[in-house]
């Protein structure tokens, strides 16, 4: 995010924030996990291929978009041929994908079925969530994060309606969730910073 606190500008169209030395971070981080997951508004706004470079498709995390109304593009970079895509959706979303899977719903999409859903019929234990705003939210208000780190870029955005690394509806909890920090690191021009939630 931005020095002040924002991912995007107020059109929500990607801005480069992360110096080279945090893409480099984030691409040893992503090689450490099962899958890489975004929300559909990160593919409509950022068209991401949340790949490793220089991994192919065997041994590229699997990318997961969670899209309940099927608004994925069929041209889509996350639906290339370097790695293994999953689609979330629901039960009333007919949509077909050139991917490896599609996972239908049939009630509203709760992030814990999700999760347990993965690991028992795809075998996905560990998740890198990416983005964006709405769905770090939601891992964060069902209680679903065990590390939150940010790199923190030297760059002002500004902007009352611009998107900041948790969006969704303002709920989160009373007072906010707790976080401890737990590591600090200067990158490039700007720091990456690692907290855990506070146990409940």
């Amino acid at each position: 995010m931005s020095a002040d606190g924002k991912i995007a500008g107020i059109e929500r169209k990607q801005i480069k924030i992360s110096s080279d030395e945090d893409k480099n971070r984030v691409n040893e981080l992503r090689k450490k996990y099962d899958a890489i997951l975004v929300g559909v508004g990160t593919v409509l706004a950022d068209n991401p291929h949340l790949t490793v470079k220089g991994l192919d498709y065997d041994t590229n995390p699997v990318r997961i978009v969670i899209d309940p109304h099927g608004r994925t593009p069929d041209d889509a970079l996350v639906l290339d041929e370097r790695a293994p895509t999953v689609i979330i959706t629901s039960a009333d979303c007919d949509k077909e994908w050139d991917c490896e899977e599609t996972v239908r719903f049939e009630d509203e999409l709760h992030l814990s079925e999700i999760l347990e859903t993965l690991a028992e019929e795809i075998g996905i234990e560990s998740i890198l969530v990416e983005g964006g705003g709405e769905t770090i939210a939601r891992f964060f208000k069902e209680g679903l994060v065990d590390r939150y780190t940010v790199f923190i870029g030297g760059l002002i955005i500004g902007g009352r309606t611009a998107p900041t690394p948790a969006g969704g509806d303002g709920w989160v909890a009373d007072n906010g969730i707790k976080l401890i920090l737990k590591d600090s690191m200067v990158l490039g021009n700007g720091v990456v910073l690692t907290f855990e939630p506070e146990k409940r």
